[in-house]
């Protein structure tokens, strides 16, 4: 199979780390890359530059030390603010620019940004237009995300597809749920394939892919260019790697060591501390550590007292603890913790 290319950048494999705001910021892209993922898109940054120098979205723009390539996806909903926007990522570090139009949370999709601009075909594309324009000198590739439709009677990503191609978009990702189905429901691939058949350019699957054999079928399904994996890595970044290994032998890897896992945590948590810092640092890890706890024996009640403290140094060394007292009985990492389903409003695009 000849590599998958985004533009003139060459990925080192196929399988991708979906953009979801809260989740992965850097250290989390990092690690997922570390453990076998090929590619990896940031959270997403505003267009709206009365909010470029805001702490959240100066962290969502930090790039240092990033293994490249370096991917960050922009919302909005003007054409112009979002050329604006990718020249200010540009200038950032961003090697690849990346459309929102898959985000279904209220408070996006409110203002019309995310995947409420699959409502108005006609924006959308001068949106892709401008942004495409924009990067062009630059030499940046645009790709774009979105969902099969707002609902299940205006599916359009076929359309959409088709114009974004014609404006120079170098990759699509379909998440296979129209907007208003939000999380529920299971994911559909048949759009996914329509959209490969229809186009040129590499075509990504996302949704519902949370294990090997489920990466393999919908490649076969569809057959799509490469899988991005979202939910399912929350606790479990390992699964690119399981993945890969599947997909190349057929054969299952056993789960990580139980050391292992701890090491890969512990130095997740270093690196998170590092962005965000201390007070900022532990309570945005906890939701990291609980993904990471919670299918594990003992794991709810770890999670409880974990969600007391108040410093670094006391988070590291009980996640220590605990996953030493695991290691105990457990050489290998128990039943891996599976993704825990987001609300509706979870920040996710």
């Amino acid at each position: 199979m000849s590599p998958l290319r985004i533009g003139s950048i060459e990925l080192p494999n196929r399988l991708f780390v979906a953009p979801m705001a809260g989740v992965t910021d850097r250290p989390f892209r990092q690690l997922c890359k570390r453990l076998g993922a090929g590619y990896a898109v940031s959270e997403m940054v505003t267009s709206r530059k009365e909010l470029w120098h805001s702490l959240k979205t100066s962290r969502r723009a930090n790039h240092d030390g990033e293994v490249a390539p370096i991917a960050v996806q922009i919302a909005g909903t003007e054409p112009l603010m979002m050329a604006e926007a990718a020249a200010y990522n540009i200038d950032r570090g961003a090697q690849v620019i990346d459309i929102n139009m898959g985000c279904p949370a209220k408070k996006v999709c409110n203002v019309w940004a995310g995947s409420a601009l699959m409502r108005d075909e006609s924006l959308a594309l001068r949106i892709v237009e401008a942004v495409v324009t924009a990067c062009a000198p630059h030499g940046v590739p645009v790709t774009l995300k979105m969902r099969t439709g707002w609902n299940m009677q205006n599916r359009n990503a076929v359309a959409l597809a088709r114009g974004a191609e014609s404006l120079g978009i170098a990759m699509l990702t379909v998440h296979g749920r129209t907007r208003e189905q939000g999380y529920a429901g299971s994911a559909e691939h048949d759009t996914v394939r329509a959209v490969k058949t229809a186009v040129q350019v590499p075509v990504v699957a996302n949704g519902d892919i949370d294990s090997p054999e489920k990466a393999r079928d919908v490649l076969a399904a569809t057959g799509a260019d490469a899988v991005m994996v979202g939910r399912a890595a929350q606790g479990r970044p390992w699964i690119f790697r399981e993945i890969a290994h599947f997909l190349a032998t057929g054969e299952r890897l056993p789960p990580p060591r139980t050391a292992q896992a701890k090491a890969w945590l512990i130095e997740h948590l270093h690196d998170h501390y590092g962005l965000y810092g201390e007070y900022a640092g532990v309570r945005t890890a906890r939701k990291h550590i609980g993904w990471a706890v919670h299918a594990l024996p003992g794991g709810a009640l770890f999670r409880a007292r974990m969600n007391t403290l108040e410093r670094c140094e006391a988070q590291v060394a009980a996640v220590g603890d605990f996953f030493d007292a695991l290691g105990v009985e457990h050489e290998l990492l128990p039943q891996a913790a599976a993704a825990l389903e987001p609300s509706f409003e979870q920040e996710a695009a």
